[in-house]
Parts: structure tokens; C-alpha cells; sequence
């Protein structure tokens, strides 16, 4: 098993510290710390309907049986705060690097107030920089961009390559028009010149959030990738990729297995109704697909088995630390496990080689 591994989707747990560097005009509405007796550690929003419950989400390391009951701010790692112990907590878990987004910054996305949103995505940009300032190569900040307007976007793309960061973080929910809109072009011309990847994360939108399906609450988590399939479906078949063959996305936490039939079923869609729908394109969807997008997987071990059938350029292994759903300080571990059909190769792309070469990082 390789053995320099690089998360390439880990999470910080922002408290309002992270905010307090905010637009003076929202200083007294920014986000706040709270011991809540329900979830533990929290951060509540203004006019998000439930606090931000860290206690909850930031528990890796936690046995199954302690998720989800409440946890206080004085449990939570504070590697996911503070980056004085942050590269401790790397090597415990057996990996070099880790690309990094936030946890509250998740739920803003979803905040209905754009400005407050915006003020919010600033200083937590500028706290960012200075979280991984300890060592830049070992953390690999992504921020986050709110796109009020297609000038007001490139300009958050400008200033976040000015800041030294590698790619950008977009909402899945929009604030402007939907993201096939011919009005992103420029925005999309823009990522691609400035060489910086776009990253979505799932559970950044409505229907991940706030899913509505059938059975118990437990079936939501079944349906948190859905969001980021429909944004790259959208991406495809609007000839978005087609028009910006050398734009790069990354769906975050979605896994990869499902590649393969996704990608079937767009081809089988456009081979039998393209027609009908009155979509054209060069190349088949799943070229796109195969092509333009990056999948970041945690336990995903159907990935070892179905090498001849992936991208596997395209695919990055993930510690989702400190997360409830992430493995550390596991990563070695499940990490060999996943890799042992693999070819060396392919090991090597996975773990490290993608991301490395993806976000430009040299550990």
C-alpha cells in the first residue's frame, strides 16, 4: 500500500471565531457557539431553521453507539478548530495532507439572506487562510464562493487564486439562475483560465438537506449523492463540458461506484431520446462524465473491484475527518483494505497521485 495518502475531502468544525473577522454591518448577526442540550456543541444562524449541530456531525473517532448523542464543545476535536494539533491528528490517522472544506459553511449555503451568506463565505475565507497557514501543503483550503452575479463570481475566483488556494467551493444551491445558464460561460472561462477546480459538495442542497422520500429517517442518508448526480447530469446534457472541455469538477463524498451505471443510463437516455429532447453532443454523456469530473470515496470498497470499469484518474480516496461518517483515524487501514486487488497503480492514483496532481499539492 502506498503509503503518502492524502484525504481529498476533509472538514474543519468552524466555531464563531471563524466569523468574527465578518462585514461590520453583520458583526452582530454573525454565527454563535452554543452548548445545546439536545445535539451538544452547535452554532446557531440566524434564519436557518435548526442550529448547526457540530455535536452531532463532528464526531470521528466516536463508536457507532455514541453518534448521535449530544456532545459539548469541550469533546470536539479541536483539530477541527484550531490547526495547532491539526497535523498530529494527520498522522495518527496515516496520511500526508488534506483537502479541506467546512462543516457550518455547508447549511450557509442554504441561508435565504445572499448578502448575509456572502459575508459569511469572506470570513470564513479569510479565517481559512490563516487555519492553514501552519502548513499549506499538508492543508489544502478550499473556500467557499456565493456567485450573487456571473462579475461578482469571477471576482471571488480571482480573489481566492490572489489568496493562494488550488479550487473553490460552489453551492449546489444557486443564487443566480441554475448553473446550464449560458450566462456561467464567463464564470466557467473564468475557473478554467484561472486553472481551479469547482467543487461540490453533497449536502448542499435542498433535496439533500431536506430530503423527502419514504420510510424511516435513516433512508435519507441513501439519498445524499443524489444532489450532486443531478448537477452533473445538468452539466452534460445543457453541453456545458461540451463548451468547457477543459473545466473540472469535483463531486465531494459522493463515492464512485455507482459510475459505471450511472453513466450507462445517460448514454442509454441520449441514444434513445436525444431526438425527442432536442440535446446534441460530440461525445456520449459518460464522456463527460469519465472526463471532467473527479469523485472523492471513503470505505467504497466496490471501487477495488471495478477498476476496468472506472476512471480511475478521476478518483480520490477521503478521510471526511471529523465527520461522523468519516474513518479516521482508520485511513491506512481502510485505505489498504480498499486497494488490495488493486495494481500498484491504481493505488497510487487513488491515495495520492490524483489529488496531488489535481489541486497542484507536492507532500
Amino acid at each position: 500500500m502506498y503509503d503518502r495518502i492524502i484525504s481529498a475531502d476533509s472538514h474543519v468544525a468552524e466555531t464563531e471565531a471563524w466569523y468574527e473577522d465578518i462585514d461590520p454591518k453583520f458583526r452582530d448577526r454573525r454565527p454563535r457557539n452554543v452548548d445545546d442540550p439536545r445535539v451538544g456543541a452547535a452554532v446557531v444562524v440566524e434564519s436557518l431553521p435548526q442550529v448547526v449541530p457540530l455535536g452531532m456531525i463532528c464526531t470521528a473517532g466516536r463508536p457507532p453507539e455514541k453518534i448521535g448523542t449530544p456532545m459539548p464543545w469541550a469533546e470536539v476535536n479541536p483539530a477541527g478548530y484550531d490547526s495547532a494539533t491539526r497535523l498530529a491528528t494527520q498522522d495518527q490517522d496515516g496520511v500526508v495532507g488534506e483537502v479541506i472544506f467546512p462543516s457550518v459553511g455547508m447549511l450557509l449555503v442554504l441561508h435565504p439572506d445572499a448578502d448575509y451568506k456572502k459575508a459569511c463565505f469572506d470570513a470564513y475565507n479569510r479565517h481559512l487562510v490563516k487555519y492553514c497557514s501552519i502548513n499549506p501543503q499538508r492543508l489544502i483550503g478550499v473556500p467557499q464562493v456565493a456567485i450573487r452575479t456571473i462579475d461578482e463570481g469571477i471576482q471571488e475566483l480571482e480573489q481566492a487564486k490572489a489568496m493562494g488556494f488550488k479550487a473553490v467551493m460552489v453551492p449546489g444551491e444557486p443564487i443566480y439562475k441554475d448553473y446550464d445558464h449560458p450566462d456561467y460561460d464567463a464564470f466557467y472561462e473564468a475557473a478554467v483560465a484561472l486553472e481551479l477546480p469547482l467543487d461540490f459538495h453533497i449536502l448542499t442542497t435542498k433535496s439533500d438537506v431536506f430530503p423527502v422520500g419514504r420510510g424511516p429517517h435513516i433512508c435519507g442518508h441513501q439519498r445524499f449523492v443524489r444532489g450532486n448526480q443531478d448537477i452533473i447530469s445538468m452539466l452534460v446534457f445543457s453541453g456545458v463540458f461540451e463548451r468547457h472541455p477543459k473545466l473540472r469538477i469535483v463531486s465531494v463524498e459522493s463515492d464512485a461506484s455507482w459510475i459505471p451505471h450511472y453513466g450507462m443510463r445517460m448514454d442509454a437516455a441520449y441514444n434513445h431520446h436525444r431526438y425527442w429532447e432536442q440535446v446534441n453532443l460530440s461525445k456520449m454523456p459518460s464522456a463527460y462524465l469519465y472526463e471532467n469530473v473527479y469523485f472523492t470515496i471513503q470505505d467504497d470498497h466496490p471501487v477495488g473491484k471495478m477498476t476496468e470499469l472506472l476512471p480511475m484518474d478521476r478518483i480520490m480516496f477521503a478521510s471526511d475527518f471529523p465527520h461522523s461518517d468519516g474513518i479516521w483515524p482508520h485511513s491506512k487501514e481502510v485505505a489498504d483494505r480498499l486497494t488490495k486487488t488493486m495494481s500498484d497503480t491504481h493505488a497510487r492514483m487513488i491515495t495520492h497521485d490524483n489529488v496531488a496532481k489535481l489541486y497542484g499539492i507536492t507532500v
